[in-house]
């Protein structure tokens, strides 16, 4: 997000001016395109006009060192957005911006809240991309829903925090469109924060990582391996408690980006009896995960636990459980479709835009007509953080984790519903520290214990022989599906439990000792495991909680979750400040990061 600093008035905007940005960004592309030279970024816009989005130019090679490119690469395109931006203005890798939607002025330049898009009572249309696509998109969700879309998240209750909470900046006497009276029919709900537009979840941030497989049969598998990694992650990554001025009761944005574009009608909501919709549809087209696609012998049909609407297409040469996916998808309609696109031969378009617009924890993408692109999968559950560092370390902790579950052939499956109770549990304040997600208990699927080839891992990586006898005394080696899962804390996922569970830091560090590399970059690959560990043992603050402290002990914040302009404005000065290593933020941080 490009936020611009009103030092004066003390206040932290967002800033619109992104295109002009993106305009200077571009021309680099392009200039080392025609001269035939490497660049090292892409750069695209986003729903919020005050967004970019920053990928690398081209690929990350295979081995490990080319892991360690990635840190490098997000500073240079930080460093390299910040050069088109005013002296008053910064890149911020912030998950959500605290003042969205607020009273006053949260735009550069202001605009009155107003627009036939979002028909919002908090923001203008001005502050979504002005490519008719976008503002399209919130139109259509609208129509299609039959209301505005209605996000309520949970107040978090502070000691002054009125109970219950009526939020008191709702506009009850505003009769711009016919929309403006829903959050006093109910949409609005008490002791929630209340937001009404696209924006609100669109204009969110995120870290998404993409991978290309070998071929269609590792990407399915690392699609489905990677599943019950999304809660996980989302949790550990958790960035986001604050929404339209206010400290919510949850600490990620998942939730809210799935009301943003929730078009469901009430029939299809289970409001109101099928009549002339097909289906009652369980989720939003932005949420988790409703099927496993694998071949894999270790997908058990148990797994796939939950009723899945399919749209009956034609579908030639594909196997069943593809097919289910593929026709799961095909149950929304397209929100925006061009109309030179209408009547055409290729389906690859048709596709696309569905797929497109079907946004879920994981995405699998078959190759694109006429490239040389292969199958990939992408995973897009965890939330932005501060620093590049805390960004690489994630980053690198996926795609390690992604090397140990094709190298000894890893089994994460638990049936979905689980998956879904974990995306719940994911969203609620300090998940890290006290709650618990249900977990594979043997990784291993021909293993009776924990090991591989033969051996059991402890938590430090090490092996030992281990000779126990895993089969039952009948003789029957089948157990029940509930038996090959348990709840289990991030810490004990991530770090281990003793003899218990290894942990996937230990299998990571096992595999790295297992492969050729340099002591130089094994080293820097520890550092982000370590930080990763660190985390999920509660030894650093989320970046969700460390914002939520930064809020309360500051002096001007009264006990009652408001958020008030100078609040923002000194969180954005702190955060700015972190991310260009002027100060340390040791409960988030713990000195990683300062010297990499």
């Amino acid at each position: 997000m490009v936020v611009t600093f009103d030092d004066e008035n003390k206040n932290a905007k967002l800033s619109l001016r992104v295109f002009e940005i993106l305009n200077e960004l571009q021309k680099e592309e392009e200039a080392a395109m025609q001269n035939r030279e490497l660049i090292g970024t892409s750069w695209k816009p986003e729903f919020g006009r005050y967004m970019l989005e920053g990928t690398p130019g081209f690929p990350y090679g295979g081995t490990l060192k080319d892991i360690l490119q990635v840190e490098p690469n997000m500073k240079f395109r930080r460093q390299l957005a910040a050069k088109y931006m005013k002296p008053n203005e910064v890149p911020i890798t912030i998950a959500s911006f605290p003042r969205l939607g607020c009273q006053g002025q949260f735009l550069e330049p202001h605009y009155e809240p107003r627009g036939e898009a979002s028909r919002s009572l908090f923001v203008p249309d001005e502050v979504i991309n002005p490519h008719a696509r976008f503002p399209t998109l919130a139109a259509n969700i609208r129509k299609r829903r039959g209301s505005k879309v209605a996000i309520n998240m949970p107040i978090f209750h502070d000691i002054k925090t009125p109970k219950p909470f009526i939020d008191p900046t709702i506009p009850k006497d505003r009769n711009l469109f016919p929309e403006d009276k829903e959050a006093a029919e109910g949409a609005a709900l008490p002791d929630h924060i209340y937001m009404d537009a696209m924006v609100f979840g669109m204009g969110c941030c995120c870290l998404q990582i993409t991978f290309q497989a070998c071929n269609i049969e590792e990407a399915r598998r690392l699609y489905d391996q990677l599943a019950n990694m999304g809660p996980i992650m989302l949790a550990l990554t958790a960035a986001a408690p604050i929404y339209r001025g206010y400290l919510a009761d949850v600490d990620c944005r998942w939730n809210v980006i799935a009301g943003s574009v929730d078009d469901r009608t009430k029939e299809e909501r289970g409001l109101e009896p099928l009549k002339n919709d097909r289906f009652v549809i369980n989720k939003s087209r932005y949420d988790s995960i409703d099927c496993y696609i694998s071949t894999d012998k270790t997908l058990k049909p148990e797994y796939n636990d939950l009723d899945l609407c399919i749209r009956h297409v034609l579908l030639l040469g594909i196997d069943e459980l593809l097919a289910r996916h593929v026709a799961h998808l095909f149950i929304r309609d397209p929100l925006v479709i061009f109309k030179e696109l209408v009547d055409q031969n290729d389906d690859s378009d048709h596709f696309e835009n569905i797929q497109s617009t079907n946004w879920q924890t994981m995405r699998f993408k078959p190759p694109p007509p006429n490239s040389n692109i292969g199958w990939r999968v992408e995973f897009r559950s965890m939330e932005i953080q501060i620093t590049d560092f805390e960004n690489a370390a994630f980053a690198v902790f996926i795609v390690l984790l992604t090397r140990v579950i094709l190298s000894y052939g890893l089994n994460f499956y638990i049936p979905i519903s689980k998956v879904d109770e974990n995306m719940m549990i994911a969203h609620k304040r300090d998940a890290v520290l006290n709650e618990k997600f249900w977990f594979r208990k043997n990784l291993f699927e021909n293993e009776g214990n924990n090991g591989i080839n033969g051996e059991s891992l402890n938590t430090d990586g090490s092996c030992e022989e281990h000779h126990t006898n895993t089969q039952p005394p009948n003789g029957d080696t089948s157990t029940s599906i509930e038996d090959e899962y348990e709840q289990m804390s991030i810490n004990e996922i991530i770090n281990g439990n003793g003899d218990k569970f290894p942990g996937l830091i230990t299998l990571i560090f096992r595999y790295l000792d297992s492969v050729n590399i340099d002591i130089e970059s094994r080293c820097k690959l520890g550092k982000y495991l370590e930080f990763v560990s660190k985390k999920a043992g509660g030894k650093l603050q989320t970046t969700a909680r460390w914002i939520r402290e930064f809020v309360r002990s500051h002096p001007k914040y009264q006990q009652d979750s408001v958020v008030t302009q100078e609040i923002n404005y000194d969180l954005m000065k702190m955060i700015d400040k972190v991310q260009k290593g002027e100060e340390n933020a040791p409960e988030l941080l713990g000195g990683f990061g300062t010297n990499s």
